[in-house]
């Protein structure tokens, strides 16, 4: 009988347990927490999460992508929310394309559920990890309610238990050249729940992600089932005229949304009241390598964890699933030479997904209202209408492929610089009719793509 140990139940876990399983192993899997399907506790932080082309790749792979879009809801766009409480909206791709809000609670707890159901997979719970040999594929575990420890061998072990991984942080840190950092963001992050209306319905437009930028800071809006919006206020902690540490009332947290968000707090008037309800967070980037030695390879954020700002963190984790599983294939179960490719292949794209939810914050919180960044977009998605099969944009090799995400990231920047020159070459403002901008393209098309130019012609 084959066998793997997975530390830790979270999305990734719970996922590649599913994979495992329908390749025939034994899966067992430790979680130090109580089960969150019966207990009203937190899974992990509770930021509301985007599906997107990767992630229904994995789910697909193993035909359970269908039960995940039961309680996932469409987002077709960014509405941005300025100070005066207009509006303007953004589509994500072109031909209605979407990422889907999801509650991470919600999908954890499905996955769990769909692991459980092969039949193959056995949680438990409150199981802390106090060691790992990486060799020889054996786990020490300390029962937080009994204080009892013991220890698992098997086949494979799977680190998936988040950012700050205990088997990396036990084990994996102690292999000579094991290289490691971990650097905290200056900003922190509160969530709020906006409740429905009365009669049940959503407060604002619901098939949208909900966007206030204000430069240095910006509130986000994902909607949930039953009408309500998880909402999350990214800032500063200190250091600034508008920071957490500056929000030390009730009085102070109501002024703040008064004066700042005038729109959401025309909604919420008692935000002041749910100011408490969840913790105030940070926010970290870990980069880590190598990710496999003897018998254990880490996984999702254990390996490449990242901050939330372009919505790809489940997932790339679920993306190491895909990759993991077709490496199972290609080499026959032999783990060295699985876990050998799969760092080469998914470390730097954990990196570049890492450079991009960085910068795809400077693009929420700020660019996002910029006249200038907002014309970019709009030539940039003509582009992408008239000339589809040669040219995607950044946000889209993202979201809607699985172009990876190093290409991505280079390509990205590239052409934002092309953009940019196309402007500035031929004087376009936000004023120039369709028209003119698409001459533009046109003439820009057939001088960088004068061969295919004139086969298409």
């Amino acid at each position: 009988m084959k066998t793997a140990t997975i530390v830790g139940s979270g999305l990734v876990g719970s996922l590649w347990a599913i994979y495992l399983a329908k390749e025939g192993y034994q899966v067992n899997i430790y979680e130090k927490r109580p089960d969150l399907r019966k207990a009203k506790i937190s899974a992990g932080k509770s930021i509301n999460l985007a599906t997107s082309y990767r992630g229904w790749k994995a789910l697909d792979a193993i035909g359970i992508g269908d039960e995940i879009r039961k309680i996932a809801i469409p987002m077709y766009g960014r509405t941005m929310h300025d100070h005066s409480g207009d509006t303007t909206y953004q589509p994500y791709g072109i031909n209605n394309q979407a990422i889907y809000s999801v509650s991470r609670g919600e999908i954890n707890c499905k996955l769990m559920d769909l692991a459980e159901q092969t039949g193959k997979t056995t949680f438990y719970f409150n199981e802390e990890c106090i060691g790992a040999d990486l060799e020889k594929g054996i786990c020490q575990f300390k029962n937080s309610s009994t204080g009892e420890m013991h220890e698992v061998k098997s086949d494979v072990v799977f680190a998936t238990d988040g950012a700050f991984s205990a088997v990396r942080y036990h084990a994996m840190q102690k292999i000579d050249r094991f290289s490691y950092s971990q650097n905290y963001i200056e900003d922190g992050y509160r969530e709020i729940l906006l409740p429905a209306n009365h009669d049940g319905s959503f407060k604002m437009a619901k098939n949208t992600l909900h966007i206030w930028p204000r430069g240095r800071f910006m509130l986000i809006a994902l909607p949930n089932f039953g009408g309500s919006f998880t909402c999350t206020l990214f800032m500063p902690f200190e250091g600034h005229q508008h920071c957490f540490n500056n929000l030390t009332s009730r009085e102070k947290v109501s002024d703040f949304f008064k004066t700042t968000f005038p729109d959401f707090y025309n909604m919420m008037p008692n935000v002041a009241d749910a100011w408490g309800d969840h913790p105030l967070s940070s926010l970290a980037i870990i980069r880590c390598y190598p990710w496999f030695h003897g018998k254990t390879l880490l996984m999702g954020d254990a390996a490449h964890a990242t901050v939330p700002f372009f919505g790809q963190g489940m997932n790339c984790g679920f993306e190491d699933c895909t990759v993991m599983w077709e490496l199972m294939k290609k080499h026959k179960e032999d783990w060295k030479k699985i876990g050998e490719e799969y760092q080469v292949l998914r470390k730097p794209n954990g990196d570049a997904v890492q450079d991009l939810s960085l910068q795809n914050y400077l693009v929420m919180r700020n660019r996002v209202a910029d006249p200038d960044y907002l014309l970019l977009q709009k030539i940039e998605r003509r582009v992408a209408e008239l000339y589809p099969d040669y040219y995607f944009p950044m946000y889209s090799m993202v979201s809607f492929t699985d172009i990876e995400y190093r290409t991505a990231l280079k390509k990205g920047n590239e052409q934002e610089l092309m953009i940019e020159s196309i402007i500035k070459t031929h004087n376009l403002t936000n004023t120039t009719g369709m028209e003119d901008i698409d001459k533009v393209i046109h003439l820009w098309f057939k001088q960088t793509y004068s061969h295919i130019a004139k086969q298409i012609s």
